[in-house]
Formats: structure tokens, C-alpha cells, sequence
């Protein structure tokens, strides 16, 4: 696994990268700012990238926003101090895969990078009420958010049903199993979804999927 840590604060990434590389990660690089990360990540091409949500200059959720306008599709999980509804709901519009805290034990981190990398959404537990509120479409304030127009008119029939279950959180094997194709069926499935959407990530899917009811329509 080659990952890419982006954090203003050398202290916390030498501490990360130190951690990683003890338990045999391959830390490619390790950047102090949002521009050069960028630029780290388009020249290494990393498996994954670790990235801090509040930078000065370019943050977490521009970088973020800028790496997925290049086309960069690789997991991209926020770490951060900030257990905000609206810094998880940036993050998850943006195309993050997950979002975990800083405060977090060092050895729920490695296990976190090997869901991600598998495909699977990975959201720090402390967040999960958060999360839950926004899969409801519900603001900070519990309002009632707006809601879009379905926008699921161009997905055929298979590609709703894997939708449906990419909302409840299952992996491509998990998925595959349950629908007796094969992974990379599923795979290929999937990135048809996220294009005809218009969206970046399973995570994004997942949110807009629940947000117009469409993971309740099966045994609910």
C-alpha cells in the first residue's frame, strides 16, 4: 500500500508517517500544504491519500475538489480534528471515501486504509449519528434540507439495484455475492452509476441514494 499524507502540521505528520511506516506502509510522500499535494499526488500516483480537512491556502475539501476535477479517482479519506455535520457532508460531496478523526487509536487506523483501499466507506464511529443525519437530508439544525430531483432516471434496472445496496455501506464482493455476478461486474456497474450521476465516490452514491429514499426499498 503507497500512501500520501497532505497536513499543515509537521508534528502530526511525521507522527503519522512514523506510525504507517512501522507497520510496513510505504509512505511515498508527506506534504505541509494543499498545492503541493495536489502536485504530489498527480506525479506518484498513490494507492491512497491521507488528507487534512483545515489548511491555510488550499483545504482539504478544494484539494480534494481539485484532484477529482483531474480525474483522479484513488481513495481519498479526510483526517482531522473537525466532527462537524457540515466539514462530513463537505467531505462526502466532495468525493472523499471516509472521514476519521485524529483522536482516533493508532490501530484502527491501518485497518481503516485497507477498507478504503477494498472500496468499502469508512466514517470514524464518533460520526455515525452525523452521518446518519445527513443520509436523512437533515441540516445541523435538524431541518429539513432541500431535496433534489430524483436524478436516478438514466440507471437501468441493475445498476438501481447495486445503488440500493451501496447505500446500506456493501462492498463490491459483499454486493457481488448477493447478486451472484462477479467483482468486477460490479465494479464496472458501479462506475457507470457514479458517471451517469455525475458524482466522484461510493460514499457520495450512498448519500444520494438514502437522501431519495431508494435504500428503503427493500425490507423496509
Amino acid at each position: 500500500m503507497r500512501v500520501l499524507l497532505i497536513d499543515d502540521h509537521a508534528l502530526v505528520r511525521n507522527g503519522i508517517a512514523g506510525l504507517l511506516r512501522s507497520r510496513g506502509i510505504d509512505v511515498v510522500d508527506s506534504v505541509g500544504n494543499g498545492e503541493e499535494g495536489v502536485r504530489r499526488t498527480l506525479e506518484l500516483s498513490p494507492d491512497i491519500v491521507l488528507l487534512d480537512l483545515n489548511m491555510p491556502g488550499m483545504n482539504g475539501i478544494e484539494v480534494l475538489l481539485n484532484l477529482r476535477a483531474r480525474g483522479v479517482n484513488i481513495p481519498v479519506l479526510m483526517l482531522t480534528m473537525s466532527s462537524e455535520d457540515s466539514d462530513l457532508r463537505a467531505a462526502l460531496r466532495a468525493g472523499a471515501q471516509g472521514y476519521l478523526l485524529k483522536d482516533m487509536e493508532p490501530e484502527e487506523l491501518i485497518p481503516a486504509l485497507e477498507a478504503a483501499l477494498r472500496g468499502e466507506n469508512v466514517v470514524a464511529k464518533e460520526l455515525l449519528g452525523s452521518l446518519a443525519r445527513i443520509v436523512r437530508g437533515e441540516t445541523g439544525t435538524g431541518e429539513e434540507a432541500p431535496r433534489r430531483a430524483a436524478p436516478f432516471a438514466e440507471l437501468t434496472p441493475r445498476e438501481l439495484e447495486i445503488l440500493e445496496h451501496l447505500a446500506k455501506g456493501l462492498s463490491n464482493k459483499v454486493i457481488a455475492n448477493a447478486l451472484k455476478i462477479t467483482d468486477g461486474t460490479v465494479k464496472l456497474h458501479v462506475k457507470a452509476i457514479l458517471r451517469k450521476l455525475g458524482i466522484h465516490s461510493r460514499v457520495e452514491a450512498a448519500v444520494l441514494a438514502v437522501e431519495h429514499g431508494l435504500g428503503k426499498r427493500q425490507g423496509s
